[in-house]
């Protein structure tokens, strides 16, 4: 299990004129501190790692109730302050495929350290590692609450990326002008309209735990960083509402145009069925069998039978056509 551990765990040590990204191959290897000079980020994929989790918080001296917070797989959206550090767990959308799935994630962040723990291996995070190598922008200047800035704008960069790449379904689809009541249309519909909840879901969650840390007070922690990812959530939130709102009245539009078809049938069938009632009431007159029915004695019944008809059902159209029924 240890070895499994230190496979997926990396340790990237900086300062502004020094990179070291090296792997673990010891607890005693991390040394998670407050040292001015250089800030370290300690990622590991995978929280199942509970007896190295609690030696690395034994080791370092962290505040003990990290134990009881790491021991736990299901948090909600938390943000905790402890001794010079915070707590922080989010559940994060993955979106590599169209069918998305969530993850835990969990960050012991300090303003000269950050511990983050991935529950499944792969991440957006390889251009934020990228800069640190290469000393881009401002990151090696800054402390560890920049990284972690960083890092949240990160997914939510990612989630916008992909609400724009997967849930805008092209236009001509879904268009008012090609709204069509059919199953497809509608499941297409209603998929989109999944995606769009689950996204809004995830950003929610997210703008909640950036509201939390906006109001953090850890000494030399700076969390007015997260003010303006915090507006990008409320801007992607926004956007989702107008989605989901757009959505709504499509499908309003579809049930209008089926209760509209439903009564131009059923006004059809009404229609007919009032030309043929008094038809067939003088057929079932005299198609009944007494002996004594006068007109059967008459040489041109059968034609003015026909003609009455004829007449009766004429002068039915012309009440439709004067009510314009069609």
């Amino acid at each position: 299990m240890r070895e499994s551990f230190f496979k997926n765990s990396s340790l990237i040590t900086y300062s502004t004129d020094q990179f070291t990204r090296s792997e673990v191959k010891d607890i005693k290897d991390i040394q998670l501190n407050d040292d001015p000079n250089i800030i370290q980020w300690f990622n590991t994929y995978g929280i199942g790692y509970r007896n190295e989790f609690f030696s690395i918080v034994r080791e370092q001296n962290l505040d003990d109730f990290l134990i009881k917070l790491l021991s736990d797989n299901e948090h909600t959206n938390k943000v905790i302050q402890l001794d010079n550090i915070e707590f922080v767990a989010i559940r994060v959308l993955k979106t590599e495929s169209t069918v998305f799935e969530s993850e835990q994630m969990m960050f012991v962040v300090s303003p000269y350290f950050l511990w983050s723990i991935q529950e499944k291996p792969g991440d957006y995070f390889g251009w934020i590692r990228e800069r640190l190598e290469l000393n881009k922008g401002l990151v090696r200047k800054k402390k560890a609450d920049y990284l972690f800035f960083l890092i949240l704008e990160s997914i939510i960069d990612n989630y916008q990326n992909t609400y724009e790449r997967f849930i805008t379904i092209d236009d001509e689809k879904l268009q008012l002008s090609e709204v069509k009541p059919t199953p497809e249309f509608t499941a297409d519909v209603e998929q989109r309209k999944r995606y769009l909840l689950n996204f809004k879901k995830a950003a929610m969650s997210l703008r909640d735990t950036l509201i939390k840390l906006e109001k953090a007070e850890l000494p030399g922690f700076k969390s007015n960083y997260f003010s303006e990812i915090k507006e990008q959530a409320s801007n992607l939130i926004t956007d989702i509402d107008f989605e989901l709102q757009e959505l709504e009245s499509k499908i309003n539009l579809i049930f209008s145009i089926q209760g509209h078809r439903l009564n131009e049938v059923m006004k059809t069938l009404t229609i007919f069925s009032v030309i043929f009632i008094p038809l067939t009431f003088i057929a079932g007159i005299y198609g009944m069998n007494f002996s004594n029915i006068p007109e059967l004695e008459f040489k041109y019944g059968y034609f003015v039978l026909l003609a009455i008809m004829a007449i009766l059902t004429l002068i039915s159209i012309w009440v439709f056509k004067r009510k314009k029924w069609f």
